[in-house]
């Protein structure tokens, strides 16, 4: 079997010749960024990703957590790995330098996540719900709650959970029904039950900083009235080190289809006369703050999504180089030939890594997007960049996440019937990538957020503005004599006009016909995320016919782009119109139909 291998090559493409670097480069804080440092960083997490997480992939699948008396126990190697991860300065990468971070742009940081992803996602969970945590301590927790906390948590020796779900509230954050109880020194107990929470018990560390929803007496009823603690696995004494165990039980750990090496507890809190916990930020704006957590882990499954992509693509052009059977469609001779040179498994093939390469680059230019919204000095460039990530993070989140499923469902195709064997590991991404269009809200829920608050709230202004970046690189297409970048920018104009056709209706038809508009919600996030991905791509199709003029030594690489790019524009952004249909027709039969019908 294959181990996965960073794609560094496209990653640097992305950085550096897609212009994202050098944006980021000229921010506060960020002069340093120098492309030899970031290629020296991507390099060195390349080396980790492939020497120490990929060859775990597959024990954590196979043998997986385990639960024995409240305790967790991980999968053999992942304790090594994981110090070996602390000790490296990796959990600490895009953290804040005041509490030991090193304060890298997300940009950067982003691409290293991939990476972890693409080797092991069971493994990138855990420092992923931490760095969650962390921001919502950084930005709403008490100068205690950050000195006693941030500093383990950003180096790694501590990590954090979010606790938001319980048996009867999934989605539905109203029906929270755990309690914290004041106690009048500033302190609360907690008492309740939270299901499905990631690396909620483990070994790999001496605490866990639980971040959980709970109510106060007297609360208003619904979102309103939930507040937010810091619940720790252990007490931590005045002097930094570990107290009591607080009274936070695992009960079980969840059986599931995929990412089996990282454990989903069920924890109970208070059953022992109650967890103690402390407020973060105010009492009744827990969800609010919870939403920081949340839209840094929105993002951060997307870039799973990527990572898991490009990991089942690899899998799978390994197989089809390495596979040899039938004969050549079109060729004199009858011989036997590898299947990547059969026609539909290339189809496959560069479905599976056209779409990859399409929402990596467009995570950067979010993950870029987020940097000037911190970091930049001028007001009005911090809040356009901000609206910017805000409209993209569902797109990021949720077409990332429904295409690392369909390639990932490639690559077992790709292996035939050897896909379906689990000893080929094709398998596992499909089962791994499943949950990622599930948790931290399903697809349905990013597409009713982008449709309702960030498309039809400002009547279509944000989205707007992305669509006349689009047009400029359309006119830039158009402007060129290259036959190939004059069909691409056609398409990519096809696409942005089936965009505009459903966003003016949507802005139209929202207020006075939401449940209709709604059916058609996820085809309008799958319209939005193919012609944004053709978009990053068409900018990479300039690049590459602009460093080909110019005679690179590097012509294989921007030659493959550009078809890369082709093959996107002709299978993807094809299919625009159609989904911009759907979205404007498809939701009277939904409605129609009785419930007795289905």
């Amino acid at each position: 079997m294959s181990e996965y291998h960073a794609p560094l090559r496209d990653m640097q493409f992305v950085l550096n010749e897609l212009g994202h670097l050098d944006q980021v480069g000229a921010l506060p804080g960020c002069e340093e960024m120098a492309p030899e440092l970031v290629e020296a960083i991507l390099g060195e997490a390349g080396k980790f990703a492939s020497g120490v997480l990929s060859p775990l992939n597959i024990a954590g699948d196979r043998q997986g957590a385990r639960w024995e008396d409240s305790q967790v126990f991980t999968t053999e190697g992942w304790r090594k790995a994981y110090a070996q991860f602390v000790e490296g300065g990796w959990n600490a990468l895009s953290c804040e330098p005041e509490f030991g971070g090193q304060g890298l742009p997300r940009l950067v940081s982003a691409l290293v996540e991939e990476m972890w992803n693409g080797a092991n996602v069971s493994f990138g969970l855990c420092p992923m719900l931490t760095r969650g945590a962390i921001e919502a301590i950084e930005l709403r927790g008490s100068e205690h709650l950050k000195d006693t906390y941030l500093p383990k948590m950003v180096s790694g020796e501590w990590t954090g959970t979010m606790n938001l779900t319980e048996p009867q509230a999934g989605s539905d954050l109203a029906a929270v029904r755990s309690r914290a109880e004041p106690q009048g020194d500033g302190t609360y107990k907690v008492f309740g039950q939270k299901i499905f929470i990631t690396y909620g018990e483990h070994d790999l560390t001496d605490n866990i900083v639980h971040l959980v929803l709970a109510r106060v007496p007297g609360a208003p009823e619904g979102v309103k009235g939930i507040s937010l603690f810091v619940v720790p696995k252990f007490l931590v004494n005045a002097d930094g080190s570990l107290g009591a165990r607080n009274d936070v039980r695992c009960v079980s750990i969840e059986h599931k289809l995929g990412i089996h090496g990282s454990p989903t507890a069920v924890l109970a809190f208070g059953d022992q006369g109650g967890a103690t916990g402390w407020l973060v930020g105010e009492e009744n704006r827990g969800l609010e703050y919870m939403f920081i957590m949340m839209n840094a882990a929105r993002f951060s499954v997307g870039i799973e999504g990527i990572g898991l992509g490009e990991r089942a693509y690899q899998r799978a052009v390994a197989y089809a180089r390495d596979r040899v059977q039938g004969s050549e469609a079109g060729a004199k001779s009858r011989d036997k030939v590898a299947i990547i040179r059969h026609p539909d498994v290339r189809r496959m093939l560069l479905s599976m890594k056209s779409r990859t390469e399409a929402m990596r680059a467009l995570a950067c230019e979010v993950a870029a997007a987020m940097d000037v919204a911190q970091r930049h000095d001028d007001a009005a460039q911090r809040q356009q960049a901000q609206a910017f990530v805000d409209l993209m993070i569902p797109v990021i989140k949720g077409c990332s996440t429904e295409n690392a499923i369909d390639i990932a469902s490639l690559g077992v195709q790709v292996h035939g019937g050897m896909g379906f064997i689990e000893e080929t590991g094709a398998a596992q991404h499909l089962r791994d990538a499943r949950i990622t269009s599930i948790y931290e809200g399903t697809t349905g829920i990013q597409a009713a957020d982008l449709i309702g608050r960030k498309i039809a709230r400002d009547q279509g202004q944000a989205i707007g503005l992305v669509i006349e970046r689009m047009r400029a690189v359309e006119a830039q297409l158009a402007a060129t004599d290259h036959a190939s970048l004059g069909r691409i920018g056609a398409a990519l104009g096809q696409g942005i006009g089936a965009l505009q056709q459903a966003v003016q209706f949507i802005v139209a038809e929202f207020d006075g016909a939401v449940a209709k508009v709604s059916v058609g919600s996820v085809p309008f996030l799958e319209l939005f995320g193919i012609v944004a991905g053709g978009w990053q791509l068409a900018r990479s199709a300039l690049v590459a016919e602009l460093r080909l003029r110019e005679g690179s030594g590097d012509s294989a690489f921007y030659q493959a782009k550009l078809h890369t790019v082709q093959f996107y524009a002709d299978h993807q952004l094809a299919r625009a119109s159609g989904l911009a249909a759907t979205v404007l027709h498809g939701g009277d039969a939904a409605l129609a139909m009785d419930d007795a019908q289905f």
